[in-house]
């Protein structure tokens, strides 16, 4: 081989690991920014929309709500430590990153709504409590837990 044939491969060497580094960048801020979607758990509940505006009043609404009716299994700050499930279940933490059942509003009032009959012991709270005292339950949630993302 010539000194001209070993620059050209040369050069074209560069270039693929330059497109190479390119692809690997590209698939790196793909996979983070599907990190940032919140998981869909439900489908059909996930298109249910908040009808409710986050503000002061809403959140204190919901607060008291969340006191009567929630926090003796998911404790008063929603940290899961209410220590009343049923059958020994642990309750979610609902202040941590994860959930489970989904993480859009809909989701959570439909889990609030429809309970979740496994090893949660989630109970339904539709005969108990309104369409709107559900979601103020959801804006309080969202006070205290992982912040929506858009």
């Amino acid at each position: 081989m010539n000194r001209k044939s070993d620059e050209c491969i040369l050069r074209r060497r560069g270039v693929v690991w330059q497109v190479l580094g390119l692809l690997t960048v590209a698939l790196v801020g793909l996979t983070t920014a599907q990190d940032d979607v919140p998981k869909i758990v439900n489908a059909k509940a996930a298109k249910l929309k908040n009808p409710l505006t986050s503000n002061a009043a809403t959140v204190d609404a919901g607060r008291e709500l969340y006191l009567t009716h929630c926090a003796s299994c998911h404790g008063k700050k929603g940290k899961g430590d209410g220590g009343q499930a049923l059958g020994g279940g642990t309750p979610s933490d609902l202040t941590d990153a994860v959930w489970d059942h989904g993480s859009t509003d809909g989701e959570i009032y439909w889990v609030i709504r429809e309970g979740i009959e496994s090893n949660a012991d989630m109970l339904a709270y539709k005969k108990t409590l309104s369409e709107k005292e559900t979601w103020q339950i959801v804006v309080f949630i969202r006070s205290i837990g992982p912040k929506k993302k858009k």
